[in-house]
């Protein structure tokens, strides 16, 4: 007997090493463990102890004792050997490892409840309408382990479970053990359940950094993500605003400075002022270029599309430095040389204007746009606009 016994445990013990997780840990420190006595015929309620956060499954195992009998084992001691709870709901050997070697010849039915509010019918009539399990067969000793992530009656967040007793032996009083241990998930012991990171999440979409993104996804996470690295959920709550404040701040220039996020926000930003200058809002498009100037992130056709803006807006001076600016970047931008010319012709400074425009008249401003098509167009934007165009026609006459 002994030997089969040590051969149970040897395999049991081997089977959840092979598939333990070892994210978390059994909470012996948090464990219920209660000798009750029920009169005969009565009902009980138990209430655990509080389950820590991160409690994402229980094992329990009740057990009822005649008089002067003790437990050999101790639900806690046997989880000891075992490093996850993977295997203990796999199957009749799992549950056979946690039951007691002993009880008595008492009886009882029980049932779990998630509040004290679920358990009032119980103790009146004995109802389990609101039960998040039942066992209705009297048991005289029992052992499961319950799941729940995946219990829509008890959650995550549950904070206590009542079990609920009701004596079989109608004659004398029973004496029930019943020993509930939480698993704790390591990253859930922290508190960031969903409901916590939504609402993380959720306060950085509306942040002035995620504003300036189409899609402001990984730069949230990257700010939740730290924040969860840094506090507990707990922690963080009792922060007072300003603090919160500076820690959105601080961990968003960290994430708005990372490499992928960065491309990601700056090519969002091109693509809205692509958008805005097409719609010819350009009062709309110079802040976000503005935003990629001062970040240090502009392309010499950056430089050129906020001269363009600036020019479109009749603001010829920051027109012509940004441009020239431009140029410093890429002396070979077609673009930034035609917007040149256009400024120097607006700003009644036809001879270098000139000197630009025929100089490149028979090239190409990009691989499929002529310089002097280029042009045509750009002169009829600057007219609906109301440029000066006195000058416009004396221009095309030079390509001819």
């Amino acid at each position: 007997m002994n030997f089969k016994k040590i051969f149970l445990l040897l395999l049991i013990t081997s089977s959840y090493s092979t598939f333990a997780q070892k994210d978390g840990y059994w909470d012996k420190e948090r464990a219920t463990t209660k000798e009750i006595l029920i009169s005969a015929g009565d009902r009980i309620l138990v209430k655990t102890e509080d389950l820590p956060v991160g409690t994402t499954e229980i094992v329990y195992r009740i057990t009822l004792l005649d008089k002067n009998q003790q437990m050999a084992n101790s639900l806690v001691s046997l989880l000891k050997s075992i490093p996850d709870p993977y295997g203990i709901g796999q199957g009749s050997a799992g549950a056979v490892f946690l039951m007691s070697n002993i009880s008595g010849d008492d009886q009882c039915t029980y049932s779990l409840f998630a509040s004290s509010e679920s358990t009032k019918k119980y103790i009146t009539d004995g109802k389990v309408d609101m039960a998040c399990y039942s066992q209705a067969e009297p048991i005289s000793k029992d052992a499961k382990r319950i799941s729940l992530d995946k219990n829509s009656c008890l959650k995550q967040n549950t904070s206590n479970i009542w079990f609920g007793f009701e004596s079989k032996n109608w004659f004398l009083s029973q004496k029930v053990v019943l020993e509930v241990v939480p698993w704790v998930d390591i990253k859930l012991n922290r508190g960031w359940n969903q409901d916590n990171k939504n609402e993380i999440i959720g306060l950085c979409k509306t942040s002035t950094l995620a504003q300036k993104m189409a899609n402001s996804d990984d730069f949230c996470v990257c700010i939740l993500e730290k924040i969860m690295k840094q506090y507990r959920y707990s922690e963080f709550q009792k922060l007072l605003a300003v603090e919160k404040t500076k820690v959105y701040k601080d961990f968003g220039n960290a994430c708005y400075k990372d490499a992928d996020i960065s491309k990601n926000v700056y090519s969002d930003l091109r693509s809205q002022v692509s958008g805005l200058i097409k719609q010819q809002k350009y009062n709309e498009a110079i802040p976000k270029l503005n935003t990629i100037i001062n970040d240090g992130k502009a392309t010499a056709l950056d430089y050129n599309s906020i001269g363009y803006c600036y020019l479109l807006t009749k603001q010829y001076a920051k027109a012509l430095k940004f441009l020239q600016e431009g140029e410093k970047l890429d002396n070979t931008e077609l673009l930034i040389k035609l917007n040149l010319a256009h400024v120097y012709l607006v700003s009644d400074n036809y001879s270098d204007a000139k000197a630009i425009y025929k100089k490149y008249q028979n090239q190409n401003v990009t691989d499929s746009i002529s310089w002097k098509d280029k042009t045509k167009y750009d002169f009829a934007v600057f007219e609906k606009a109301g440029l000066p165009s006195k000058d416009f026609e004396k221009v095309l006459k030079l390509y001819n």
